[in-house]
């Protein structure tokens, strides 16, 4: 019986066990799913999460900076009341689908998006790492409430504008399309307790093609062609983001916390059924869902 325990113990739990720590506590890869984050990240590609770093954060040493790309998991209320509900299995356990946006107000920002553009304490942010792209597809959404910073029911002519509490973060897609609005302009701000961790480099495929032509009408990508280029790269802000001021430096990784006010202004919260489309325990493909890979 001693031994046989102990072959289980050699052969299955052990391995199991070391594979729990290194991918809860050192890091993992996540994959994208969805198209939220394009053209920065493409549907299928793995992205690399040190997981140490917001373990350390959470414990209160350094902080997420402005222009960093997170993985997080959208609160339990906006997962419960999504249309077609949260993966559950065995009627217990609620599975709660993981996001990936970009990470635009720290805590204590004074957020508002009008005009189509996003102001934060009062300045406008470049935001032409994104835009650029959707424009020349013919897919940026200028039209719609969200678009000029007007939540679902509020007045077309009342933008709003929120403080971001303290210990939570003002997220964003990239995609700026009709298909593309599933982050804090629906769902409100992200709680640090909620992020899983910073994408730091793409690791897969090993290449891509440099073009991704996108059929708005269809909400997908239609055709990569152009020259095969290395796909291995590391995700740093956008220049516009590191001249805008408090984006991530490249040394050290370890920051003092931003100091935020826990105060939220102007702000309507959306009915949280409206917020997103979950279907056994992923996100629709427009949505931008990170799924994990363990192991």
């Amino acid at each position: 019986m001693a031994g046989q325990l102990r072959s289980l113990w050699k052969d299955l739990l052990r391995p199991l066990a070391l594979a729990l720590i290194v991918t809860q506590l050192i890091a993992t890869l996540v994959s994208v799913s969805g198209l939220s984050m394009m053209p920065t990240l493409r549907d299928r590609e793995r992205v690399f999460i040190p997981k140490y770093e917001t373990w350390l954060h959470k414990a209160g040493l350094g902080t997420f900076a402005r222009g960093d790309i997170i993985v997080f998991k959208p609160s339990r209320d906006v997962a419960a009341a999504a249309p077609r509900g949260p993966g559950r299995t065995a009627g217990w356990w609620t599975c709660r689908p993981s996001l990936i946006k970009r990470v635009v107000g720290l805590p204590g920002d004074r957020v508002r998006i009008q005009g189509v553009e996003t102001f934060i304490n009062g300045r406008k942010l470049d935001s032409r790492w994104a835009t650029t792209y959707w424009q020349e597809q013919g897919c940026w959404d200028t039209q719609s409430d969200l678009a000029n910073g007007t939540p679902p029911g509020a007045a077309p002519a009342n933008p709003v504008t929120l403080t971001v509490p303290a210990g939570q973060y003002f997220v964003l897609g990239d995609n700026r399309t009709m298909s593309g609005r599933e982050d804090s302009r629906l769902f409100g701000t992200v709680p640090l307790r909620d992020i899983a961790g910073r994408a730091t480099a793409v690791v897969w495929p090993v290449t891509r093609k440099v073009n991704a032509q996108f059929d708005c009408a269809g909400k997908r990508v239609a055709a990569l062609d152009g020259s095969t280029v290395r796909n291995w790269r590391l995700l740093q802000p956008p220049q516009s983001i590191v001249t805008f001021g408090a984006a991530r430096p490249q040394w050290p990784h370890l920051r003092v916390p931003v100091t935020g006010q826990a105060l939220t202004e102007n702000r309507t919260q959306p009915e949280p059924a409206a917020l997103l489309t979950l279907n056994s325990g992923r996100v629709g493909s427009h949505a931008g869902q990170a799924s994990h890979r363990r192991g």
